[in-house]
């Protein structure tokens, strides 16, 4: 035997040993996280409905985590600030993002954003969406959606429609009727959906897209009309409210749907996990019905995973931002 062979030996069990380590404290990584506290941004201000929908997911994710998501508020530029923020964040799963449509998709298209919207985040979840409802003024003459698209058609020149400001999904969706009809609109831009309807309900202005979390307190109460809501079928808020496909303008859908998004190369491991605790919150049925007095839909089992998250995303870029560009859509 050669002399040798005895430390080559000890070396390779060395090299063995240090080997196992690694996998042990990778895989107790993966069983140990999250062992302190989460950060989730949000990129809107306290009290929005982005702002609600976070606190509520983070509350009960904290339950299923047995670790405090802390919802930390940082505002700017459409939101683009806090997604910068999530994604220059070490990739551990300890900071996360909240965001929607406008956030992850339209900023894309009229913001030079020193970042990448699909390759530099890695999903986790669908967890929220709020189509929006078409509603007038009650003195436009139409009753339904069809009478609607008819009079705005004819009318197309005066027809003015309110936005909550300069690329949000509001001027998206008056963007894509006018698209569809053939005939231009008279946008109005607000600081904000709430203003833009309340101008609606005065008689103001004709008519406006807007989330049915907001919208339908208002044609409840009579104060607004509706004609319909932006998705393939009716939603469990507003039964009495036929879908798009239903009333006569086919495929035209548009929802502010939510997600949550960790930086890039975040461990399979760790998103797994994050992903588990968001997929038992979305079940729990106290988390089920605060989303749906928010008017939120639940998105399907398939859609809450990372990858129908991902698969959602591509598609939303794909539809919109070549007509956001070819509108010249720019941020205010």
């Amino acid at each position: 035997m050669s002399l040798h062979t005895p430390r080559s030996f000890f070396a390779l069990r060395q090299i063995l040993a240090l080997a196992l380590a690694l996998t042990y404290a990778h895989f107790g990584f993966a069983q140990t996280f999250p062992s302190h506290s989460i950060t989730m941004v949000v990129p809107f201000s306290a009290g929005g409905p982005s702002d609600t929908i976070a606190r509520i997911v983070a509350e009960r994710m904290t339950r299923a985590l047995g670790q405090t998501i802390v919802v930390e508020n940082t505002t700017g530029a459409g939101g683009s600030i806090a997604v910068g923020r999530v994604v220059r964040a070490k990739n551990d799963g300890y900071v996360l993002g909240i965001g929607h449509i406008g956030t992850h998709v339209v900023n894309g298209a009229i913001y030079q954003l020193p970042y990448d919207l699909i390759n530099d985040l890695t999903p986790v979840a669908m967890i929220a969406s709020n189509p929006q409802l078409i509603v007038s003024k009650n003195a436009v003459p139409a009753k339904n959606l069809a009478e609607f698209v008819a009079w705005t058609k004819a009318n197309a020149s005066k027809i003015s429609v309110g936005t909550g400001g300069a690329g949000t999904p509001s001027h998206v969706s008056a963007v894509y009727l006018s698209k569809i009809i053939g005939a231009p609109l008279q946008v109005v831009h607000y600081r904000g959906s709430a203003p833009a309807l309340q101008d609606v309900m005065a008689g103001h202005i004709d008519m406006i897209f807007d989330q049915a979390a907001s919208a339908l307190p208002h044609v409840r109460a009579g104060k607004a009309r509706a004609y319909a809501v932006t998705q393939k079928a009716r939603i469990a808020a507003a039964p009495d409210i036929p879908s798009v496909d239903e009333a006569g303008l086919p495929g035209f859908y548009m929802a502010v749907w939510h997600g949550i998004w960790a930086p890039k190369d975040t461990p399979t491991a760790t998103i797994t996990r994050l992903n588990q605790a968001v997929v038992e919150s979305l079940a729990d049925n106290s988390v089920r019905a605060r989303l749906a007095d928010l008017g939120q839909e639940i998105p399907t089992r398939e859609q809450q995973s990372p990858q129908g998250l991902a698969a959602h995303h591509k598609a939303e870029i794909d539809k919109w931002w070549p007509l956001v560009k070819a509108a010249g859509m720019k941020a205010e």
